[in-house]
Order: C-alpha cells, then structure tokens, then sequence
C-alpha cells in the first residue's frame, strides 16, 4: 500500500473515531485497526476493519428511512427528525448515496480506498 494512502486513511480513520456520529462497534474496529498498522496482522485486521464500515455506513434511503420512523424521532427528537429527512432527500436529489455526518463522510472516503487497501 502506498504511504500516502495509508497516511489518508489513517487520517480519516481518526476523524471517524472522534465523529460524534460514530457507532461504537466502528469506532472499536478503527482504533483496532490503527494499533495494528505494521504489524504482521495489519491485512487481517484491514479486511475485519473494511467490513465494519461496510456495515456502518447509511445510505441516504436508509438515513431517510430512520428519520422517518419513530426510532428516529426518538433519536433526534420528532421536529428535528423531519429536517434531517429533508436533508437527506436533498442528498439523494443531488445524487449522493451516503449519509453526510461525520462518522459516514470518513467512512466513505476510507471505502474509497479500499482497493488500494487490501
């Protein structure tokens, strides 16, 4: 893997450990994950660590179907989950497959290496 994109992820992968939006199985994988770089389970620990974010990341038809639903309301309280469905109806409109918090904007730039990954 090129030093650069390694230097990448693990830039995005502290960004996604300190995402307040962060699930805490993500967040397990992540510091996991950087504590093995360089070692000689840094390709196992890389492919467990993919799979988790593959996981992780909401999709905006998924981020709109929670926001709609009354486990959304109850997370983000029922006026604020509105807005956040409205939001990811604008993502989606302007062709974005992904949430856009924190934790799935660091996410997704990591899948986006992940050729380069493994």
């Amino acid at each position: 893997m090129k030093a650069e994109i390694l230097q990448f992820v693990q830039e995005k992968t502290k960004e996604l450990i300190q995402a307040p939006t962060c699930s805490a199985e993500a967040r397990k994988a992540a510091e996991q994950w950087l504590a093995l770089v360089g070692t000689e389970r840094e390709a196992e620990e890389t492919k467990a660590y993919l799979a988790e974010l593959e996981e992780d990341i909401v999709t905006v038809d998924g981020l709109i179907t929670f926001a709609e639903s009354e486990a959304g309301a109850a997370v983000f309280g029922a006026d604020h989950a509105k807005e956040v469905a409205a939001h990811a109806r604008e993502l989606k409109a302007a062709g974005a497959a992904y949430c856009d918090c924190p934790a799935c904007a660091a996410v997704e730039a990591i899948l986006e290496k992940k050729e380069f990954l493994l």
